[in-house]
């Protein structure tokens, strides 16, 4: 039971946590450029046009990965089990 054991569980949590996040928010970031983009060049100045775009594409990006977040954190849980007797031993 050494030290680097729960130190590479920890940064392949960490691993796992910043890939599904950024799977739902690096979309709606790109939007909310274009959108503001199209705010500076128009002037603009609505607050729903910036909102509602990044709420539909956040809600898209959860719908259609959804299957593989879960799966991701299933094989990470996976892991996680199978680790338990070098842990334990």
């Amino acid at each position: 039971m050494e030290p680097e054991v729960f130190v590479d569980i920890l940064s392949g949590a960490l691993f796992v946590v910043i890939k599904l996040v950024s799977a739902i928010v690096v979309p709606g970031l790109l939007v909310g450029l274009v959108v503001a983009v199209f705010q500076a060049a128009t002037s603009i100045n609505e607050q729903t046009l910036s909102f509602l775009p990044r709420l539909l594409i956040t809600i898209g990006a959860l719908i259609v990965g959804g299957h593989w977040f879960t799966q991701e954190l299933m094989d990470f849980f996976t892991g996680l089990v199978m680790l338990i007797p070098e842990i334990a031993g």
